[in-house]
């Protein structure tokens, strides 16, 4: 349900910012990953370069290779079904497919997964697109927050350690301060360095740290020895 709903958001969003039924409806074929169509067409309605809104998908929809490289050893596919498996690499697949217990439950739960919402994701996205001459004003439905809020629902519960959180609050901050001055898609872009700057600013506070735990093993030691 909380599948096609987004699905359906989508269509009306893609819709409302110009795109065609048919543009709309290839997004979701080949693109298939929510938050990466989500943040393409609202840079789009936003008036933002089609190259800088495509770049900012394109970096939203890289942490689907960071799941492709833990579900290859998981579900073990080889030759021409890889590729075809990599295409339904996405939150909810990886999330299912992990947390079997053995691989053939994982390779069903990823196949069942992946049909069923690449399916319905699509047949809402047609039914979006073309119902969204009937909703009048699709901004005053307020249906493009729903990939946003969709995308924090799956963040938030991953933000367990205090560095992932300065990442996460650093990227919003450099998003709100550079959103009224830079083109549109561009404040995404840049909050893609959030993440290796809180990383550099770990590094440093690690080896300026005194008395580490090599250090306090080796007293400890020194100490037993005596």
């Amino acid at each position: 349900m909380a599948v096609g709903l987004s699905g359906f958001a989508f269509g009306v969003t893609s819709a409302g910012a110009g795109l065609g039924v048919w543009q709309t409806c290839a997004l979701s074929l080949l693109v298939f990953t929510g938050a990466s169509q989500f943040a393409l067409v609202g840079a789009l309605a936003a008036g933002g370069n089609p190259l800088t809104a495509a770049a900012g998908a394109f970096f939203l929809g890289v942490r689907n290779a960071f799941y492709g490289l833990r579900l290859s050893a998981v579900l073990g596919y080889r030759g021409a079904v890889r590729p075809l498996a990599a295409h339904w690499v996405i939150d909810e697949t990886s999330a299912v497919a992990l947390a079997q217990p053995d691989r053939h439950r994982a390779r069903l739960g990823f196949t069942v997964t992946g049909l069923t919402l690449y399916v319905l994701w699509n047949l809402t996205t047609l039914g979006g697109a073309l119902g969204a001459e009937a909703l009048g004003d699709t901004a005053a439905w307020g249906l493009d927050a729903a990939g946003p809020a969709v995308f924090l629902a799956l963040l938030a519960p991953m933000l367990r350690t205090a560095v992932e959180r300065a990442a996460a609050g650093l990227a919003v901050l450099l998003v709100l301060g550079t959103l009224p001055v830079l083109p549109a898609g561009v404040p995404v872009l840049l909050s893609a360095l959030a993440a290796p700057a809180v990383l550099a600013v770990q590094g440093r506070g690690g080896r300026a740290a005194p008395g580490g735990p090599d250090t306090a093993h080796h007293r400890t030691t020194g100490e037993d020895r005596a």
